[in-house]
């Protein structure tokens, strides 16, 4: 019998157990690896690079001029940049509706078509 409604039954991975769903949640299909790998956005470059050292240039509202971080890449999400500061012990969560640009002093990963 074929759903209806665009709702997929959970499916679970044999012998782990599935997770509850709650009530007016429907199940969607996981997207393939492949489609991140073609998704280009700043976070996946930058957790390509984790590790690296980053000069992070971001000006925050309210402010004319503009701020520097220069860190090592420790994480990144949708909204944010985890740094941690290469001349302190400080770890930065700048949000990256602030960012400007960010440059690297070496080479970087970027895992997608050129």
């Amino acid at each position: 019998m074929q759903p209806s409604g665009g709702y997929l039954p959970p499916q679970g991975q044999p012998g782990q157990p599935m997770q509850p769903m709650q009530p007016g949640q429907l199940a969607t299909a996981a997207p393939s690896p492949a489609a991140f790998l073609e998704q280009s956005y700043v976070e996946n470059i930058l957790r390509a690079n984790r590790g690296k050292i980053a000069t992070v240039y971001m000006t925050f509202t309210g402010q004319t001029q503009e701020q520097v971080f220069v860190g090592y890449i420790i994480g990144a999400g949708r909204d944010h940049i985890a740094l941690k500061d290469v001349n302190s012990n400080k770890t930065y969560i700048l949000l990256q509706i602030y960012l400007d640009y960010i440059t690297f002093d070496e080479q970087i990963t970027y895992p997608f078509p050129t």
